[in-house]
C-alpha cells in the first residue's frame, strides 16, 4: 500500500482511497437493470424478444419500439410512451398476449370475436359470460359489439370495477354498454346511478299506472271496516 509505481505521484494506498471515494458516489440517474433492444412491431401486433413474441396494441403496428428485458418482466416502449408490459417468458417460440391489445380491432371485425387467439385463454369472471348471452339474445350481432365495448372499459378501469358494474347492471335489468359505463363511473365517483331507460329501447319496459285518490279512499275504507 505504501509503494509508489513508476509515473505515479501517489502511493497505491492513496490511489485506492481516491478510487473508493469515487465508487461510493451515487449515480446521476437510477440504473435501469435491463437489456434494451430496438425492434419493429409486426403486422400481427407482436414484438419478438429472445425467441418469444409479446403483444402490443394494434394501433402500433409496424412502428419502431424499444424492448426492455428485465428478469421477470418485458416492457415495450414507443418513443417515451410505455405501450405494453408482460411477464417475461423463458420458453422458446412462445406467444405472450394481452387480450386488451386486440379489442379495438375486434370491435371493428366483430365476427372474429370467437376465433381470436389472444382471447382464447382469457379467464373472465362468470358475469361477463352472462352479460354476453343477454346482449346477443336481445340485440344479435350488435350485442356482440356492445360486449366488446364493455370489455374495452378495462383499458381504463380495473377488472374488479367493471365486473361489479356488470353484476349491478344485470341485477337492474339495464343490460347495455352505456348503462355499464355509467355504473362504473358512479361506483368510482361514489354517486348514485341515474339510468334513463328511454336510451335502451330493446329492453322490456314496465308500465306502472298512476294511482288515483279514489283507490286510496277505497283502501282506507277497507282498513276502517
Amino acid at each position: 500500500m505504501g509503494e509508489r509505481l513508476r509515473s505515479h505521484s501517489e502511493t497505491i494506498g492513496e490511489r485506492l482511497q481516491r478510487d473508493l471515494a469515487a465508487f461510493q458516489k451515487p449515480l446521476p440517474v437510477p440504473y435501469d437493470a435491463c437489456e434494451k433492444v430496438p425492434t419493429t412491431v409486426s403486422s400481427l401486433s407482436l414484438v419478438r424478444y429472445r425467441r418469444n413474441d409479446y403483444s402490443v396494441p394494434t394501433s402500433f403496428g409496424h412502428r419502431e419500439v424499444i424492448v426492455r428485458g428485465y428478469v421477470h418482466e418485458v416492457v415495450i416502449a414507443c418513443g417515451t410512451e410505455v405501450i405494453a408490459r408482460h411477464p417475461r417468458s423463458y420458453e422458446r417460440e412462445d406467444f405472450v398476449f394481452d387480450p386488451l391489445h386486440y379489442l379495438a380491432l375486434i370491435e371493428q371485425k366483430i365476427n372474429a370475436l370467437d376465433q381470436a387467439a389472444p382471447l382464447a385463454s382469457w379467464q373472465l369472471p362468470e358475469e361477463f359470460a352472462t352479460l354476453r348471452r343477454l346482449l346477443e339474445a336481445r340485440m344479435g350481432k350488435q350485442g356482440k359489439r356492445e360486449f366488446v365495448q364493455v370489455l374495452r372499459l378495462m383499458e381504463a378501469f380495473r377488472i374488479e370495477e367493471v365486473a361489479a358494474a356488470v353484476r349491478d347492471a344485470i341485477a337492474r335489468g339495464a343490460v347495455g354498454f352505456d348503462a355499464i359505463k355509467h355504473l362504473v363511473l358512479c361506483r368510482i365517483e361514489r354517486r348514485p346511478p341515474r339510468l334513463d331507460m328511454a336510451h335502451y329501447p330493446y329492453l322490456p319496459m314496465a308500465n306502472v299506472a298512476t294511482t288515483s285518490a279514489k283507490s286510496y279512499m277505497a283502501l282506507l275504507a277497507g282498513a276502517a271496516s
